[in-house]
């Protein structure tokens, strides 16, 4: 019996690996859920209305609780966390969940970057006393207040790059993946990114440069990063230096993943739209 059930495993394996070459898949994934209430909004329309399937949440952002409420309410869409440790927009900040003086600013907030940024001298995590102690403690309070809030929760990723900018930090957060049933190895699954394949200045320039995306992907698995929002008063306020077209940007990344002609060209092209809960059954089997 035992040998039956490897063999069938290795045929589930074969025939994996074989449809894989014949077939585009894309993870759509909307990241930064808690930032702004704006933000919130926007990702769970594109999930209801548009193509997305996955979103990250920011654990210690300012509107958490209600992406909390708004996940409960969609109980279908799968949620990874997006672990943070910095605080990027002008006038809105979030602080940390644990005490960690060496990746917090003298008012106790974030640094809002991770790398030496010339508009913020001084200002980044990189440029500062951070401790790989602090990250952890850090990083494993954001995912247990993740785990209670949202316990459906399928993997992890990192906000602003604050998962890979140093080899110790890297290292810790595929432990903590993997102590949490939270690990999915991308590499395995021989997972790519995908991106707008031209300019994406406006809505109608998104729109475009995405469907171009869409016909110039090759059979495999890919994935599509970007960040859903209103061009309403809140995000017109939200900004940093170097970034000052927030709300027109993310409105752009709304009208595309809810567009009729971009899920017109999915259709057509025969791409199938998974999630993240897809790929960690997936890397999951492969153990």
């Amino acid at each position: 019996m035992k040998k039956l059930s490897l063999n069938l495993l290795a045929l589930c394996l074969i025939f994996y690996a074989c449809a894989q070459k014949e077939s585009v898949r894309l993870v759509v994934r909307g990241d930064d859920m808690g930032y702004s209430h704006s933000g919130n909004l926007a990702i769970i329309q594109c999930y209801q209305e548009g193509i997305q399937q996955s979103i990250e949440v920011i654990v210690p952002s300012p509107w958490f609780p209600e992406a909390v409420r708004l996940l409960e309410e969609n109980p279908g869409v799968d949620v990874g966390i997006h672990l943070a440790l910095t605080s990027e927009w002008d006038n809105v900040k979030w602080r940390p969940l644990t005490e960690c003086p060496g990746i917090t600013d003298p008012d106790g907030y974030f640094y809002p970057m991770v790398r030496p940024n010339k508009n913020y001298p001084g200002q980044s995590i990189l440029e500062n006393d951070w401790k790989i102690e602090e990250v952890e403690r850090e990083f494993r309070a954001q995912i247990e207040l993740a785990l209670k809030k949202i316990p459906r929760i399928t993997h992890i990723t990192g906000h602003m790059g604050c998962t890979g900018f140093d080899d110790k930090v890297k290292v810790l957060a595929e432990q903590l993946a993997k102590e949490y049933n939270l690990y999915i190895d991308l590499d395995r699954l021989g997972v790519s990114r995908a991106n707008y394949a031209g300019p994406k200045g406006t809505s109608e320039e998104k729109i475009e440069s995405f469907i171009k995306m869409l016909r110039e992907l090759k059979p495999g698995t890919y994935i599509m990063v970007d960040h859903p929002g209103l061009n309403n008063a809140e995000l017109q306020a939200i900004s940093h230096i170097g970034y000052e077209t927030v709300a027109t940007d993310r409105q752009g990344v709304t009208d595309t993943w809810t567009s009729e002609k971009v899920k017109a060209a999915i259709k057509e092209l025969g791409i199938e739209i998974i999630s993240y809960a897809d790929l960690k059954r997936e890397s999951d089997a492969l153990k």
